[in-house]
């Protein structure tokens, strides 16, 4: 395949990297005053992202197997761009009530950023693809969620989710590390096949790699989704974080790492459904239920909100722990659902404050 036909399949990352390159420089330029026309503008970028999805020539495996573009991914960067939208948008009148016109341009840039982190993670067909991506929209959700510089609560909610961030991004590696020594690959393809060859387990050092691959990298991507018991930071940082990036962290990053945990578990390690389905059954249950009875004695509607897609995400997994087409299919119906109602409780939520807090 020629390079050409590799970057055609990479538009809408390229749309999204050179709109926020382009903004930054604005915003550099021109500084506060240019907040409105960089936000206006950034929702300009994501449409045209969008709308690059639909290029004829957009699908199937580009950079020798690193990316993969397909209805999958499609499906998901549609969700990602609508809900990055929606946080752009509501962001200048909660910033100019609560935080004094607190908003910078730089807002929408990392906001840009973020979705082309988000954008690599769902179109991933190889581990260090998967991870260059999630650490690119993990950076720049560090800083979204201590946006606030002169609120104590923000500052603790970036810097709670950054350290577990990090330890999350160590335990992922590690795994990715132990998959790639024991099957001597990092594409999905070919990690399958080691899969397949080791599905009846022979006890020997190899198996017994691949098993724990297997359990470190289903941790860190538990992490991500905020899947009990890696759920710890999500309450906290949700509560602190300003109100509109609480609502890009409920929508858009739970949706790529949803569909990263769906590729990851059906592209790379579907040959051994039997082990890692036990950990998403566990993790579903723990979730739903620890989502459901937390959230009973919770007085702020933020938290309340956090152990809320703590439940969901549960139910998320239910899908993915079926482990066929169609429950592929149902964990993608439930994400459009959740992203409607994510999207609208916070709107909602954003109503509740007047000019007297």
């Amino acid at each position: 395949m020629n390079m050409a036909a590799n970057f055609a399949m990479v538009l809408p990352e390229e749309i999204l990297s050179i709109g926020a390159i382009a903004l930054m420089l604005v915003a550099a330029w021109g500084g506060a005053a240019s907040t409105r026309a960089v936000s206006i503008a950034s929702v300009f970028v994501l449409v045209g992202a969008g709308i690059a999805l639909a290029v004829p020539s957009g699908n199937g495996v580009a950079f020798g197997g690193l990316y993969r573009a397909d209805g999958f991914a499609t499906f998901a960067k549609v969700l990602i761009y609508l809900a990055t939208a929606v946080a752009i948008v509501m962001a200048p009148d909660f910033f100019r009530r609560t935080a004094g016109d607190d908003l910078r341009p730089e807002y929408p840039v990392l906001m840009l950023l973020s979705a082309v982190g988000m954008g690599m993670m769902v179109s991933a067909s190889d581990l260090l693809t998967l991870y260059v991506g999630l650490e690119l929209q993990s950076l720049a959700a560090y800083v979204l969620a201590s946006f606030m510089r002169r609120d104590a609560r923000s500052a603790e909610a970036g810097l709670k989710y950054f350290i577990l961030g990090a330890l999350a991004s160590g335990i992922l590696l590690y795994g990715i590390s132990l998959v790639y020594g024991f099957t001597g690959s990092t594409l999905f393809d070919q990690i399958a096949g080691a899969y397949h060859a080791n599905a009846v387990a022979t006890g020997d050092a190899r198996s017994l790699g691949l098993m724990f691959g297997l359990v470190f990298v289903f941790a860190g991507i538990a992490f991500k989704i905020a899947a009990v018991p890696f759920h710890m930071w999500t309450p906290d940082v949700y509560e602190g974080a300003p109100t509109p990036v609480t609502a890009f962290f409920a929508s858009a990053p739970k949706v790529a790492a949803m569909a990263l945990a769906v590729r990851v578990a059906v592209a790379a390690m579907g040959p051994a459904l039997g082990e890692w389905r036990q950990i998403v059954i566990f993790a579903a249950l723990a979730s739903i239920i620890l989502g459901a009875v937390a959230a009973i004695g919770q007085s702020n509607i933020k938290r309340l909100l956090a152990y809320s897609s703590i439940n969901n995400v549960g139910f998320v997994l239910v899908g993915l722990a079926a482990g066929t087409p169609e429950g592929v299919a149902a964990v993608l119906f439930y994400l459009t659902i959740y992203i409607a109602m994510t999207l609208g409780s916070f709107l909602v939520v954003l109503q509740m404050r007047d000019a007297a807090g």
